[in-house]
């Protein structure tokens, strides 16, 4: 019951925390789940979080695998509701407030400083996972060259051409396969 409350109160601070997406708490939940409280293994939360990636729908239902990693089906159910129902309460309310001060100066300074910061917390979270991944998994502070090539590849395809993230997410695992097996 201790794991269910310790769950609940991590995945709704990083509910609320989560400005911009789910992406944006990467960091603050690798730290929490892998740091913290051990819930998953820093391999595993790479792992997870491709999966996420991969899975159709919201990408962070990742959450529950992490809650199911800890508590069982029970620690999956309390996760996905303590991660995405305090952020729904919070977006139905601002979304009233918002709409009732559509002619409000401060409402265009409000969005204007969000975009930057909403854009340094996903950049953050994209640190936190490659810097993960980037790790030997069996020795955490060895660093892995093979892992972060396949990375930065990704990254490079990516910003050269459109192509369907998840072909490359498929393309990393068979490579990782590949040459780290």
């Amino acid at each position: 019951m201790k794991e269910l409350v310790s769950l609940l109160n991590a995945f709704c601070l990083l509910s609320l925390l989560a400005v911009g997406g789910g992406s944006a708490v990467l960091p603050q939940m690798e730290h929490e789940t892998v740091s913290i409280h051990g819930w998953v293994s820093a391999a595993d939360f790479a792992t997870i979080y491709s999966l996420g990636q991969m899975a159709p729908g919201p990408n962070m239902t990742m959450v529950g695998l992490i809650g199911f990693k800890a508590a069982g089906i029970t620690g999956m159910l309390v996760v996905l509701l303590a991660f995405y129902l305090p952020s729904s309460v919070l977006t139905y309310a601002a979304s009233h407030l918002w709409d009732a001060c559509k002619n409000s100066p401060w409402r265009d300074a409000v969005q204007k400083g969000m975009a930057p910061i909403t854009i340094g917390l996903m950049l953050a979270g994209v640190y936190a996972v490659g810097k993960t991944a980037s790790y030997n998994p069996a020795h955490s502070l060895e660093f892995n060259g093979i892992t972060c090539g396949i990375g930065l590849a990704v990254a490079a395809i990516l910003f050269a051409r459109r192509i369907n993230p998840a072909l490359l997410i498929l393309a990393g695992g068979v490579a990782g396969w590949f040459f780290l097996r």
